[in-house]
């Protein structure tokens, strides 16, 4: 109701003096107050009166109380008075699997360690997690990509672990027969240089001194050892996989899945052995991928530490030299920056138009150390003749452009490297035997001798190291076995790019150019590798009585590939009937993603048609990062749809990659790498020194390392927990292809699980022991608040559902968060605390729906929140007493997850508390402009309402204004009503104004420049809007629709315009008269 000015005394006058103090004069909330610091009082006194009967009683009695068993101890703690009893609030020990036994009272504060405890092995052993193949609910399945079995967690596995439990939780609780499939990768390369390092460090062995039967079983021991920590590590997290079907990529099952793939592909033409160049590693002697193969830019001279050599490596140096012509009519100058592989030079190439070399075509070279004829080629391809002498050397077998070029001209292809990196016998007695990197600095010295060296320059250049080795990788033509990827790329670019019969969409959706411009430019896959550890290639060389080469491999014809050496066996005498011969297996491996491309299937039980493979293949959705988009994930795609019948999964997330919070690369030497144990323990900075102690930096390197922990973490890290990682690892999805994690983002989410905590404590304080919440919410009978608060829920669920089916993570944590601590916590929680203060019986009704209705927000809250955050959701909800009427789940993770309830939605409630919200945020940013000292004060607060209905809805919710802006009293001016003196202004927007008590001064320039900004603001849309409206063929060309808006908003803007000129006098009114006291 608005109180004309004669109802009231008039604003600004002088009230009489009152006991501020007296309880007619409090609000409730001070009430409240008031009763809380009185109970305190009493509290101290008590406690000070038992410490001294204590005491007293401790001088009387036998000291001897050892004896006392820690049954009786207990017994003796009791409740004295008012005190607490601390055992209270800290939970039982639950035996392993069983369900968590949580303390009779809440904690007073959130403690992730303690809420962490015990859940995990519960879910576990209540098979939560079991995929059901003869479930009727329809499957939703996710392979995890299988982390390398010699590994720790790290925060890539931790994202990718949050982000596919998050989706597998939200599917459980949707209804589906969720699978998620754990399993760990053997990791060749990997795994071998891990155990190659231990037998060097324990036993000053290398694995050929120990030989192959020896080594492999040091690697299995090894793995058996240490290869399940970091599924150990998964379940810390909260991963919420089917432990029943955990498998490894060379166990039984899967070790004959990729026999069988290699067979089947083999059979079909698709696999086949050929000489072609490959990465090579010098120091692990084997052909190495394109993904282990990292590049350092070399701008110009630079020495660089290369395992195998005392002395740094020199890099970026263009050297050059000149071949003398056959028939000693001159020279032609070359260069490169491996003068080394000159030894296998088998051409020179010119470009056919260049003329300086026109008179050269058809000519030789000859080879200053070996007299080889050279023959000059003509090849536009490769030759820019304005590059350089327009002249390059060609060694085929050690470069991919000139293998290209061999290939062309019909060249001689020369190894001149052993496989550990030596000159061998074709290079010459002179070098044969050195390594390489020696054998530069030689072949320079013996160029000069000649006469031929012709200077040197600094280039720029791109070195190809190994990341397992750190040795600089040489291409080198080796014989390996070949996948033939034309065909099957053609299927998996089609199964992304065709529009008409997608079958797999890619999220986000610009690596589906990556994927096109991989499988388009693709080339065969070398899926052999030079290890002992790992798939052993199913195939044998025959090698024939009658054989004058008795070397494995001398003739391609002879190999037989089978799934046994029984069957090879039978295969050889099939081909090679009647003739004796040897059968000898391959002695290399398989590449570590070949099988890792089938995982999708080969985890189901592919080959066997079993009921997991009928049920759950393929798969719903592939979740990684997008660096192995075409290693793994293209692979998977090629794969499956040839040996499995289909593509494996219908979607691909790819998440972006995990830099520091500088945007930085983790690098251990950048002493940036951040371990998820220690953000979800706590670790001090000694302890973040520690493991770089452990280490193998050089010192250097660990200087750097320290500095960097020092400046990022200078007080280490704090105990967060894996709840607040889990969310603020999700929370950063939205940024594009890389997150720069910042740690303490994560501990302002564990802070955030504080007032989740405190959220349901206080809910457990009003909702009272004998609470059983209605089966029957009516809203719109409720008091504004809870309509409002069912209204914005029922938005939450409805943007997180929306946002998890986009794969738009970001957007759900937004919603949720927003949901939790905007609209729950700060305002409906504080807007509802009058109704619990004393037993006013006109708000029983309000209280009673106050109740249900934040029980119904908790048991929603908690559901939506939990596939995010499942362990303080888990141990929230299970406190939430039950309804009457219906059977509570045992888990929250296998509860319904909310959806949308019809009469929730209430837009015109939406609009009144959006006012009323507005209101309080101007009241606040008055009282924030107070000096600090009197900020806590309340004060009495007014309202200038230019409309009616702006007027009565304010009038109806002044108890709810009031609470939350603090204030002691709101009263409702209209137009006709003078300002009040005293008080500062705000201008809440066209229809509202309020004013707050001033006692002291405010910052009048400020508020005056603040005013001017807005009313600047104001008159420049104001002109904006009159510009567009006046323009010639306004009235023609805009619909009229548009017109309507246009003209509102020019209305709505000039009423705004004068409230701030309103706002800007009165402001000038108070000054003056502040002036002139």
């Amino acid at each position: 109701m608005l109180l004309g000015k004669e109802s009231r005394k008039a604003p600004g006058t002088r009230p009489e003096k009152l006991d501020r103090y007296s309880p007619a004069n409090l609000t409730p909330l001070e009430l409240e107050k008031k009763k809380k610091k009185d109970d305190k009082a009493k509290e101290k006194e008590l406690k000070k009166l038992k410490a001294a009967q204590k005491a007293e009683a401790a001088k009387v009695q036998a000291p001897n109380i050892s004896g006392a068993s820690k049954a009786n101890k207990k017994k003796n703690v009791k409740k004295v008075g008012g005190d607490e009893n601390p055992e209270e609030f800290v939970d039982p020990e639950t035996p392993f699997g069983q369900k968590k036994q949580l303390s009779s009272q809440m904690a007073k504060a959130y403690n992730p360690n303690a809420v962490e405890k015990s859940w995990y092995s519960w879910w576990e052993e209540s098979n939560f997690f079991k995929g059901d193949s003869s479930s009727s609910k329809k499957p939703f399945v996710i392979v995890l990509p299988p982390p390398n079995v010699t590994g720790a967690l790290h925060i890539g596995h931790a994202l990718t672990a949050a982000i596919e439990d998050t989706i597998i939780r939200w599917r459980r609780m949707s209804g589906y027969n969720t699978l998620w499939v754990p399993g760990t990768d053997h990791a060749g390369i990997a795994t071998q240089v891990v155990v190659e390092k231990k037998i060097m460090r324990e036993r000053k062995l290398t694995r050929h001194d120990i030989g192959r039967e020896g080594f492999v079983d040091e690697v299995w021991k090894w793995k058996d050892e240490y290869g399940g920590t970091i599924l150990r590590q998964l379940r810390r997290l909260g991963a919420s996989l089917d432990w029943s079907r955990e498998c490894f990529t060379m166990d039984e099952k899967r070790s004959r899945a990729v026999t069988e793939a290699f067979v089947r592909l083999y059979k079909e033409g698709l696999i086949y052995r050929d000489m072609r160049l490959v990465n090579w590693d010098c120091v692990l002697r084997t052909a190495i991928s394109d993904i282990e193969v990292d590049y350092i830019d070399i701008k110009e001279k630079t020495a660089l530490k290369v395992p195998g050599y005392e002395s740094p490596v020199e890099f970026g140096v263009l050297t050059s030299f000149a071949y003398p012509l056959e028939g000693a009519v001159g020279e032609i100058v070359v260069a490169t920056t491996r003068v080394e592989t000159m030894l296998g030079d088998t051409a020179i190439a010119i470009h056919p138009e260049d003329q300086r070399y026109s008179h050269l075509h058809g000519k030789f070279a000859l080879h200053p150390f070996n007299g080889r004829k050279l023959p000059i080629v003509c090849d536009p391809i490769l030759v820019d003749m304005n590059f350089g002498t327009g002249a390059v050397k060609i060694t085929p077998a050690h470069d991919p452009n000139d293998f290209e070029v061999g290939k062309r001209h019909n060249l001689e292809f020369i190894n001149i490297l052993t496989d550990d990196g030596k000159i061998n016998s074709n290079g010459g007695p002179d070098f044969e035997g050195m390594p390489r990197f020696r054998a530069r600095v030689a072949i320079t010295e013996a160029l000069q001798k000649k006469g031929l060296y012709r200077g040197a320059t600094n280039n720029e250049m791109r070195l190809g190291v190994c990341s397992r080795s750190n040795d600089v990788v040489e291409p080198l033509i080796k014989p390996q076995w070949y996948v033939n990827c034309k065909d099957i790329a053609k299927q998996a670019l089609d199964a992304v790019m065709d529009e008409e019969n997608k079958k797999i969409e890619i999220i986000p959706k610009q690596y589906s150019a990556e994927w096109e411009r991989w499988l388009k430019n693709i080339r065969d896959w070398c899926i052999s590798r030079q290890l002992w550890w790992g798939h052993r290639v199913p195939a044998w060389y025959v090698t024939l009585e009658d054989d004058k080469l008795k070397e494995l491999g001398s003739f391609n014809n002879q190999w037989v590939v089978a799934r046994s050496q029984e069957d090879a066996d039978e295969e050889a005498n099939r081909i090679f009937g009647g003739k004796k011969f040897q059968l000898s297996q391959d002695p290399d491996v398989l590449d570590t993603w070949f099988s890792s491309g089938l995982f999708p299937f080969s985890v189901l039980g592919w080959p066997d048609n079993t009921e997991d493979l009928k049920a759950f293949y393929p798969g719903a959705v592939l979740e990684t990062g997008h660096d192995i988009l075409f290693f793994w994930v293209a692979r998977m795609v090629m794969l499956g749809m040839k040996l499995a019948g289909d593509v494996p999964f219908k979607k691909v997330y790819l998440h972006p990659m995990i830099r520091d919070a500088h945007g930085r690369k983790m690098s251990k030497s950048l002493g940036n790498v951040i371990d998820p144990l220690e953000v979800i323990n706590g670790v001090t900075l000694q302890g973040l020194h520690k493991r770089l102690d452990e280490g193998n930096l050089d010192p250097n390197e660990m200087n750097t390392a320290k500095e960097g922990q020092v400046k990022d973490f200078p007080n280490g890290i704090p105990e967060c927990g894996a709840d607040a990682l889990r969310f603020a690892l999700v929370s950063y999805t939205a940024q594009s292809d890389k997150i720069n994690l910042d740690i303490l983002r994560v501990v302002g989410y564990r802070q955030w699980c504080n007032k989740l905590w405190n959220a349901i404590r206080f809910a457990m304080s009003k909702l009272g022991d004998d609470f059983i919440p209605s089966t029957n919410i009516v809203s719109n009978e409720m008091p504004l608040s809870c309509q409002w608060i069912l209204s914005v829920l029922n938005k939450a669920i409805s943007k997180t559902v929306d946002s998890l089916e986009l794969y738009e993570f970001a957007d759900a944590t937004t919603a949720i968060h927003h949901w939790w601590q905007y609209q729950l916590c700060d305002v409906f929680i504080e807007i509802i605390k009058p109704y619990f203060v004393g037993s006013n019986p006109s708000l029983e009704s309000a209280r009673r729906s106050a109740q249900d209705t934040l029980w119904v927000c908790l048991d929603n809250g908690l559901r939506l929140l939990h596939p995010f955050m499942p362990y303080v959701t888990e141990e929230l909800w299970q406190r939430l007493p039950s309804r009457r009427d219906s059977t509570k789940k045992e888990s929250i993770m296998i509860s319904e997850y909310p959806s949308l309830v019809k009469g929730w939605t209430n837009a015109a409630v939406e609009s009144k508390m959006e006012l009323i919200e507005s209101v309080v945020k101007s009241l606040r940013s008055l009282r924030a402009l107070l000096p600090a000292k009197e900020r806590n004060e309340r004060r009495p607060a007014f309202a200038l309402c230019r409309v009616d209905d702006v007027a009565k809805v304010i009038e109806s919710h002044k108890l709810d204004i009031s609470t939350l802006a603090a204030v002691s009293s709101l009263e409702i001016l209209s137009e006709s009503d003078a300002a009040p003196t005293g008080y500062a202004v705000s201008v809440v927007n066209e229809n509202v104004s309020v004013y707050l008590k001033q006692q002291g001064t405010i910052n009048v320039e400020a508020e005056r420049e603040k005013l001017k900004m807005k009313m600047d603001e104001l008159r420049k849309q104001q002109d904006n809007l009159a510009k567009i409206m006046s323009a010639s063929g306004y009235q023609e060309k805009v619909p009229p629709h548009v017109h309507k808006a246009n003209v509102d908003k020019l209305a709505s803007v000039k009423e705004e315009l004068s409230s701030f000129e309103e706002a800007y006098q009165h402001l000038e009114r108070e000054s003056g008269d502040a002036s002139n006291a």
